[in-house]
């Protein structure tokens, strides 16, 4: 038998580039919970433990990573400052903060503004009360959209072509008991939120906690981000979220017009999701 000369699957990823794997380390050197050592980076990534050392070496040289006590790295000066330096730059989440403040303080919760990577959402500020427990969701958090309150706030402001790429494309898989994974229970439920002009994320990212969001909106109409409160299921039952929904859903209004979004009509979104129910 004459042995095949490539049996390389023509579906088989392309090998990762020295970017795509020092990107990779970066992200899992600013997670929470750091200094992370090198072993808990090469866990995260995938990659084994010289490579990751090669990068964080290479990365300390140029202050992007700065060693740590125990063999373990943290994000270095240069990195803070490129990461300042961009989320000053961002006129949404200047006009997101004071807005944040202010939702902490009436509602006594964690208040949040996240903003859309392909099929995730990531967060990128907060305003969080004096608590003796903390968030999963902080600054530099990912969330799949279908599983967090802030990702289908976003979700509700799709065009429906896009709508169903996304519910389609992404790998539904559970984070928490409640996680909505069929793409008709998510549309159920986007519909709702639209008519509400909220969403509801009731344990779908984990157990536990409740959050309420709304998506903000550019002057094009196209969702740039969603500003959310967040607490324990027994600080947040249905007659709060009754209270907080309209109050985010206000204060998601005020980022919009000021980014020159058209203003709505009062209550609810006036557009709901559309598309195939494939």
């Amino acid at each position: 038998m004459v042995k095949a000369v490539n049996t390389r699957s023509v579906d088989q990823e392309p090998a990762k580039g020295p970017v795509e794997k020092a990107m990779e380390v970066l992200e899992a050197l600013v997670q929470p919970g750091g200094p992370h050592r090198l072993g808990e980076i090469a866990r995260r990534t995938g990659l084994t433990k010289p490579t990751v050392h090669r990068h964080l070496r290479a990365m300390a040289e140029h202050g992007f990573a700065e060693p740590a006590e125990g063999g373990s790295y943290r994000a270095g000066p240069r990195l803070l400052g490129l990461a300042a330096a961009a989320l000053d730059d961002s006129t949404a989440l200047a006009l997101a903060r004071p807005v944040l403040a202010d939702l902490r303080q009436r509602t006594g919760h964690v208040a949040l503004y996240a903003v859309r990577h392909d099929a995730d959402a990531v967060y990128v500020a907060q305003s969080e009360p004096a608590r003796e427990y903390r968030m999963t969701a902080r600054p530099g958090h990912r969330a799949p959209l279908y599983a967090s309150g802030v990702g289908l706030a976003m979700l509700c402001a799709l065009p429906p072509e896009e709508l169903s790429a996304v519910l389609h494309a992404s790998d539904l898989v559970a984070r928490a008991p409640r996680t909505l994974t069929d793409p008709a229970s998510l549309r159920a439920e986007l519909a709702r939120a639209v008519l509400r002009g909220y969403a509801v994320e009731d344990e779908y990212e984990e157990p536990d906690v409740r959050s309420v969001a709304a998506p903000v909106l550019n002057a094009h109409g196209e969702a740039v981000g969603a500003i959310a409160v967040c607490g324990l299921t027994f600080t947040m039952d249905a007659d709060s979220l009754e209270v907080f929904g309209p109050m985010v859903r206000a204060a998601a209004r005020t980022v919009s017009a000021g980014l020159g979004a058209p203003t709505p009509p009062p209550g609810p979104m006036h557009t709901a999701p559309r598309g195939d129910q494939r």
